[in-house]
């Protein structure tokens, strides 16, 4: 009988050589055990435990299940009784194995973090546009007046904490948008002729008017010089992850929009 456990307990000592966190004593369905759930296999199972070539090295799983690695006893065994070349092939056949288990789970992982990459830049792209909405006609309360500039203050709401609010003056966007035609031009005409102008450029370059815009109302104009005919607007082709200054860039259809040129 030991002539015939000794093969079984051999393997079961090069799969434990291999695992030294541990491996479950007997194989299931989905996953490899020491020995097999065979009379065989459990009898040199117990064998192994008696003559202590393996031990329980953890608790692992719900509910927790005991996994076992070879003892120092264990691998003398498998070192003085196991062919040298048999043992270093199974040693090759199992590495290659968790190789590839080990390549699969960083794909997986760059694909997570690619993905996490791309929904935060997604965020940072649509953030600005809801933050910027103003609020609907129907929530101003009744005694809201009308500012000489078009804007609008509540007398009930114009102190908070003893401040005074004061209204945001109102973007002419037929003014704001000639300020943006005009500075295409500069741009195009420039030292970076041949290249589409990036949007945070773009904005920026806004920044020194009188009154500067605010994001929203920037890509407001934009957008209507874009539906006008007026500029193209071109989009970002890389990753999202990748996208510089994602609060700048702006959805026009299915794409994300990050230069601006004139149209001729």
């Amino acid at each position: 009988m030991a002539d015939k456990l000794t093969p079984l307990i051999l393997d079961a000592l090069t799969l434990a050589a291999t695992e030294p966190a541990g491996v479950p004593l007997y194989a299931g369905k989905a996953e490899a055990g020491l020995f097999p759930t065979a009379t065989a296999g459990k009898t040199a199972a117990r064998k192994a435990l008696d003559d202590g070539l393996i031990r329980v090295v953890r608790h692992a799983g719900t509910p927790p299940r005991e996994l076992l690695a070879a003892t120092d006893k264990g691998l003398r065994l498998l070192a003085d009784a196991a062919c040298p070349k048999q043992v270093l092939e199974d040693f090759a056949r199992i590495l290659e194995a968790r190789e590839a288990q080990v390549a699969h789970l960083v794909a997986n992982s760059q694909r997570l973090a690619d993905a996490v990459a791309g929904m935060k830049a997604t965020v940072a792209l649509l953030a600005p546009r809801l933050a910027d909405r103003s609020p609907p006609a129907h929530a101003l309360e009744p005694d809201a007046r009308p500012l000489r500039n078009g804007s609008t203050m509540n007398a009930a709401t114009s102190r908070l904490n003893g401040t005074v609010a004061v209204a945001e003056p109102a973007t002419d966007l037929d003014d704001l948008g000639g300020a943006i035609l005009a500075r295409l031009s500069d741009w195009s005409s420039s030292a970076a002729v041949g290249q589409d102008c990036p949007l945070p450029e773009l904005f920026r370059s806004l920044s020194l008017r009188a009154v500067p815009p605010s994001l929203g109302t920037f890509h407001d104009c934009i957008r209507r010089l874009h539906t006008d005919h007026r500029v193209y607007l071109h989009p970002w082709t890389g990753p999202l992850y990748a996208l510089p200054e994602p609060t700048t860039a702006l959805l026009v259809g299915h794409n994300i929009a990050y230069y601006a040129s004139l149209r001729s």
